[in-house]
């Protein structure tokens, strides 16, 4: 009874210790990303012809108004929105429907077939549409994002940079669902945000996101185009690992694009961030098991139930970094993605995320279960259920 006491008392000190460690960090990624975010000037507005592929699955609470904003642009030269789903029935084709109402002189086509190819839904739907693409620069993005007025010209300067193959961006949450999708959208805008620009800036990661994959379609052919994808769970990723394959690179301008969560109960949170984060784990174990650090708040809680009064002043210093980190995210994001007092059970989901995805080999990928093999591959399906 007492060693289990005093393992339980070392277990906690260590946790704690971890926190301490964690909010030092943390206080210094909040600074770069600071550092980073303020770097942002303006870019001269662009001519280039450019072809936009969205491939579209199902309704989203303001999915029109998300396609609108990529027509919203200070872009001078031809814009073509392509967007593709894969059933007749898809309620996302009311939205293109509407959108072309709204803007009657703007190029939308609407592509809608059901051929497969492979177990990625999404990369099959973008072989799909790609035979309609008409232009040389192509800017593939994620049905959930919104994007500012000035995001092409952002996104076309930074692909001009020397040596670039593709042109990525951050993202920052919004909660479109209510509490719960408010929740999940905590966790882009004020943990991944800071752990990825870190890792980047820092040269311990090298992202490459479906928020924005842009690049001309010679370089798309050299890297066997979206087909060479078709297997696999993190396309984002993997484009972006064939581009730096040719000797090229990823530039991320410094911007923050908006990820719309439409999550409306902790299922449905639970699912979506399982499946990120045992994607992450299997492409990355060794990164992915030191990201514990990055949650110091979810830890000083933790070790606060093993030494509640020894506890209670590094849970007050993680939260004050993590309140200083909202506060940065949100003067640039120009708006609050979630109150202050949803950052701890935002933390302790993470953490919770974090244990749990070293368990899981099969995860939910809109209603259709994947199996994962190595190397970020999968295997479909595994079982259908109702999405």
């Amino acid at each position: 009874m007492i060693a289990a006491a005093h393992i339980a008392s070392l277990i906690g000190w260590l946790i704690l210790s971890q926190a301490v460690i964690g909010t030092l960090y943390w206080a210094y990624a909040t600074y770069v990303l600071w550092r980073f975010l303020a770097t942002r000037a303006p870019a001269p507005t662009r001519r280039e012809a450019v072809t936009l592929l969205k491939p579209l699955y199902g309704a989203e609470p303001q999915l029109e108004a998300n396609l609108a904003s990529f027509l919203d642009q200070r872009h001078d030269g031809p814009l073509q929105m392509i967007c593709g789903v894969q059933r007749a029935d898809d309620p996302a084709i009311e939205a293109v429907r509407a959108l072309k109402a709204r803007y009657p002189a703007a190029r939308i086509d609407l592509v809608i077939n059901p051929t497969p190819h492979g177990a990625n839904a999404k990369i099959g739907n973008l072989i799909n549409i790609m035979a309609r693409a008409e232009h040389d620069i192509l800017v593939l993005s994620d049905s959930d994002m919104a994007v500012g007025p000035d995001y092409l010209a952002q996104v076309l300067t930074a692909l001009d940079t020397p040596g670039t193959g593709a042109v990525t961006c951050l993202y920052r949450g919004r909660g479109d669902a209510g509490f719960w999708s408010r929740l999940a959208a905590a966790g882009p805008s004020y943990q991944f945000l800071v752990g990825l620009v870190f890792g980047t800036t820092k040269g311990l990661a090298e992202p490459c996101m479906g928020s924005t994959i842009a690049l001309h379609s010679s370089t798309l052919e050299a890297i066997g185009g979206f087909a060479a994808f078709a297997d696999v769970l993190a396309d984002d990723h993997a484009i972006g690992a064939a581009v730096r394959g040719r000797g090229l690179g990823i530039a991320i301008p410094p911007i923050l694009l908006v990820h719309a969560s439409a999550e409306r109960s902790l299922a449905q949170v639970w699912r979506q961030e399982l499946r990120w984060a045992a994607t992450i784990r299997a492409l990355a174990p060794a990164g992915y098991a030191g990201s514990v650090i990055g949650m110091p708040l979810a830890l000083a809680m933790l070790g606060g139930l093993f030494h509640p009064w020894p506890g209670l002043p590094v849970i007050a210093a993680a939260l004050l970094v993590r309140l200083w980190t909202k506060r940065v995210v949100d003067r640039y994001a120009g708006a609050a993605t979630a109150p202050w007092w949803l950052l701890p059970p935002r933390d302790a989901l993470s953490l919770a995320v974090f244990v749990a995805s070293y368990f899981v080999r099969v995860v939910d990928w809109r209603g259709t279960r994947l199996r994962m093999e190595g190397d970020g591959h999968i295997v479909s399906p595994v079982e259908n259920t109702v999405s």
